[in-house]
C-alpha cells in the first residue's frame, strides 16, 4: 500500500513540476508583399551601360552570398582596411559585446535559482543565563549563572520547487535576452560597416569636389587675368563691367572651397571615432586625392521581401524581445500560485570543542514549506496586467521594425535607381557646358559675343561638374544604404564563438 502511495505522489509531483504557466510563445507571421515595388525602377535605371550594378531578385541562397562584405565590391584596398580596423577597435561595438557578456552572466543568475542552494556555517558563542528568575534555569546548556560555550558547524540547504514554471519562464526569458543582445551586436555591427563605407565616400567626394573647384578656380583667374589686360590695353573686347563680373566669379569660386575643406576635415574625423581613434588620427593616411568608390558588379541581389525577416538584425532582435516579453508574462502569472520549498539542515553542536566531533554530537533537520500569498491588494494580478501590456507593446515594435525594414528597401531602391538616371544626365551636361565653355570663349575672340556669354559658360561648367560630383558621391552612398537595408555584411565578420 505504501509502495503504490509514493507511485501515485512520484507520478503527481511529476505532474506538477511540469505544468508551466502563461502563454507559450509562438513566432509572429506578419503579412508581406510578394516583391519590391521599387525594384522595376531600379531596373529602369540600368538600361545603358554603367559601371554600377543593376538590381534584380534572387533567391535566399543568393542573397546571403552576394551580401557579404559587400564592401569589397568597391574594390579599395584602404576603404577595407579602414572596416576591418573599425569592427576592431570601434568603442560602440565593444559595448554591445559588454552587453552581451551582462545577459548571459544574467541568464546564469536566472538559471541558478532552478536549484538547491548549499552553505556551511561554523560558530562558536558564549552564554551566560540570568540568575534573578529563581532557581528555574531557562538555559538547555548549563545553570543559571553560569558561563557555558557552544561550538556549532555544519550545512544547510534550501530548494524552491519550480512545480507552476515561473522560473522554467525566468529562464526562458533571460535566453530570449542572450539572443536579443547577440541580435543588437549585429545590428551595431551592420551600422559600423555602413557608417565607415558612407564616410569614407563622403571623404572622396568632398576632396574631389574641392578639385574641382580650385581647377576651375585657376581657370576663372586666367580669364580675369586675361580680361583685366585687354581693359587696361584699351580694347573695346573688354569693360569694367567684363573685369566686376570675372572678379565676382573668381570670388564666388573661392568662398565654396572653405566650405568644402571644412567637410573634408570633419568627414576625417568622423572615420577616425569609428575606428576608436582621436580626431586626426587618419588626416594624413587620408591624404591625397583618390577616386569616389564605384562598385563594379553586374547587380545587387534584393531578394525578397520574406528575407528580411531573416536577414535585418534590427528585425530579429525585435523578435527575440518579443518572445522575452511572452515568457515574462509566465513569471509574472507564477506569483499567483503556492510555492513549494525544501529545506534541511545537518551539522554538529557541542558544549565542548574536543567533542564536537563525536557522533552524538550530530544534529539534523529536514521539511517540506509552503507559501501562498492570500491577500496582496492585487499586486501579483497588477504585475500580470503590466507583463501583458509590455507584451502588447513589443508586438506593436516588432510590427513596426518589420514595416520600417520593408520601407528602408524601398525607399534605397528608388534612391538609387533615380541617383543613376540623373548622374547620366549630368554626364551628359558636363560635356555640353565643356564645349560651350569653348564656344563661347572663340566667339568672344572673334568679337562675335559679350563677355557675359563666357562667364555664364563657365559658372554653368563648373556647376554640372560639382553636381556630376556630388551624383557619384550619392549613387556610392544609396548603394551602401541599400545593402545595409538588406541586412547583409555582419555575417562575414561574425566572430566564431559569441
Amino acid at each position: 500500500m505504501n509502495f503504490k502511495l509514493l507511485i501515485v505522489g512520484s507520478t503527481l509531483c511529476a505532474i506538477l513540476v511540469g505544468c508551466t504557466v502563461g502563454p507559450n510563445y509562438v513566432p509572429p507571421n506578419p503579412t508581406l508583399p510578394d516583391r519590391f515595388s521599387e525594384s522595376d525602377s531600379a531596373k529602369l535605371a540600368t538600361t545603358q551601360p554603367t559601371t554600377m550594378a543593376s538590381t534584380q531578385p534572387a533567391t535566399t541562397q543568393a542573397v546571403s552570398g552576394q551580401v557579404e562584405k559587400w564592401w569589397q565590391n568597391f574594390q579599395d584596398p584602404q576603404l577595407d582596411s579602414l572596416i576591418e580596423r573599425a569592427v576592431k577597435s570601434n568603442l560602440d561595438l565593444q559595448a554591445a559585446e559588454s552587453r552581451i557578456r551582462q545577459s548571459r552572466a544574467q541568464y546564469g543568475v536566472q538559471l541558478a535559482g532552478e536549484f538547491p542552494t548549499v552553505g556551511t556555517n561554523a560558530g562558536f558563542t558564549r552564554n551566560r543565563s540570568s540568575t534573578a528568575i529563581g532557581s528555574r534555569s531557562f538555559s538547555s546548556l548549563g545553570s543559571a549563572g553560569r558561563p557555558t560555550n557552544l561550538y556549532q558547524a555544519g550545512f544547510d540547504a534550501s530548494w524552491e520547487i519550480d512545480v507552476f514554471g515561473g522560473g522554467r519562464r525566468g529562464v526562458e526569458a533571460a535566453r530570449d535576452d542572450i539572443e536579443a543582445s547577440v541580435e543588437n551586436r549585429h545590428s551595431v555591427l551592420l551600422t559600423l560597416i555602413s557608417e565607415v563605407a558612407r564616410d569614407y565616400i563622403d571623404y572622396r567626394g568632398f576632396a574631389k569636389q574641392i578639385a574641382i573647384a580650385v581647377e576651375n578656380l585657376k581657370a576663372q583667374r586666367e580669364t580675369l587675368e586675361v580680361t583685366r589686360r585687354q581693359f587696361e590695353a584699351g580694347l573695346k573686347t573688354a569693360t569694367e563691367l567684363d573685369v566686376a563680373r570675372a572678379q565676382a566669379l573668381v570670388a564666388t569660386t573661392e568662398s565654396q572651397i572653405p566650405a568644402l575643406e571644412s567637410n573634408l576635415r570633419q568627414t576625417a574625423h568622423a572615420l577616425a571615432v569609428l575606428l576608436g581613434k582621436e580626431p586626426n588620427a587618419l588626416v594624413r593616411e587620408l591624404g591625397d586625392t583618390k577616386p569616389i568608390p564605384a562598385a563594379v558588379i553586374p547587380e545587387v541581389p534584393i531578394g525578397l521581401p520574406s528575407d528580411l525577416l531573416r536577414r535585418r538584425p534590427d528585425v530579429r532582435r525585435s523578435e527575440r524581445l518579443l518572445a522575452a516579453a511572452t515568457a515574462r508574462i509566465g513569471v509574472a502569472t507564477a506569483d499567483l500560485f503556492p510555492k513549494f520549498s525544501l529545506t534541511g539542515s545537518l551539522g554538529l553542536e557541542s558544549t565542548q570543542f574536543k567533542s564536537i566531533a563525536n557522533y552524538g554530537s550530530r544534529f539534523w533537520s529536514i521539511g517540506p514549506s509552503v507559501s501562498w500569498p492570500i491577500f496582496d491588494a492585487g499586486r501579483i494580478r497588477a504585475n500580470i496586467r503590466v507583463q501583458d501590456a509590455l507584451q502588447e507593446q513589443a508586438v506593436i515594435a516588432y510590427e513596426a521594425t518589420v514595416l520600417n525594414s520593408l520601407a528602408d528597401v524601398e525607399d534605397t531602391l528608388i534612391a538609387y535607381g533615380r541617383e543613376q538616371v540623373r548622374r547620366r544626365s549630368l554626364t551628359d551636361a558636363v560635356e555640353a557646358n565643356r564645349r560651350a565653355v569653348t564656344l563661347a570663349t572663340q566667339r568672344y575672340t572673334a568679337g562675335l559675343t559679350d563677355f557675359l556669354s563666357v562667364l555664364d559658360a563657365e559658372r554653368s561648367l563648373y556647376a554640372a561638374q560639382d553636381q556630376l560630383v556630388q551624383s557619384d558621391r550619392f549613387v556610392s552612398e544609396d548603394l551602401v544604404a541599400l545593402y545595409k537595408a538588406l541586412g547583409g555584411g555582419w555575417e562575414s565578420l561574425e566572430p566564431k564563438a559569441q
